[in-house]
Parts: C-alpha cells; sequence; structure tokens
C-alpha cells in the first residue's frame, strides 16, 4: 500500500508540544507540506482556504473542540469528503462512538509512535 506523501496535512492541537511531535513523525513518514492550527476555529478557516488530504485533531481544545470540528467539517458539502483521524489522550468508549457517529475515518489514542500513525494514516488515505 503506498501513500501520496506529497498530500497536504493539517494538524489540529492547542498543545504546540504535541503538534511539533506529531509534524516530527509526519516528516519521518515523508510528508512535507504540513500545516498547523490551534484550535477548531483556526483549522475550519484554514480548510476553506486550502484542499487537505487529511486532518489530524486533537479532540480537547478550547473554544472549539476536535469533535465540534468534526461535525462542521462533515456538514460542510466542500469539505465533507476529507479524511479525518482523531487524537485523544482518553479511549473512553463513548466518545470513540460519537466520533464515529460525527464521521470520523481513524481514531488514535495518545501516546502513539510513528508506525501506529502510518497504520491510521494508510487505513485513511491508502491506495
Amino acid at each position: 500500500m503506498s501513500l501520496d506523501t506529497t498530500m497536504p496535512i493539517l494538524v489540529v492541537d492547542d498543545y504546540q508540544t504535541m503538534v511539533r511531535i506529531i509534524r516530527n513523525l509526519l516528516k519521518q513518514l515523508g510528508f512535507d507540506d504540513v500545516d498547523e492550527a490551534s484550535d477548531g476555529t483556526g483549522a475550519l478557516s484554514k480548510m476553506k482556504t486550502k484542499q487537505y488530504g487529511l486532518v489530524i485533531s486533537d479532540w480537547n481544545m478550547q473554544p472549539m473542540t476536535g469533535y465540534e470540528l468534526l461535525k462542521q467539517v462533515r456538514s460542510d458539502e466542500g469539505l465533507r469528503a476529507t479524511p479525518f483521524i482523531m487524537v485523544t489522550a482518553e479511549s473512553k468508549t463513548e466518545n470513540v462512538i460519537a466520533a464515529k457517529k460525527a464521521g470520523v475515518n481513524n481514531y488514535i489514542v495518545k501516546p502513539f509512535n510513528a508506525q501506529t500513525l502510518k497504520t491510521k494514516i494508510e487505513a485513511v488515505c491508502g491506495v
């Protein structure tokens, strides 16, 4: 299975260290076109100006959570098809179910490594 490492990816997390970690993991996997946003509101405005091949978003953020961002993306005709991976420190079953119902493509529980990230991206975007 091959990944398109040229596709633009948007990383959304209010914790700058986590953004750096995900960015470094993506770089290890060969992805160079990586943008970032610190919350759902910023992510939405970036998504309206650039077509992303994948969004990797944290769940817990203020003022707009990753879950709220996911719901906004799925209700927007132009953004609906964007692959979306949710990242969270909590593996609560109700969160996983809520995210699935809202249309998340995949789910990663922190902490994770490059191999886990690669597997999830392949499952969502692999050709």
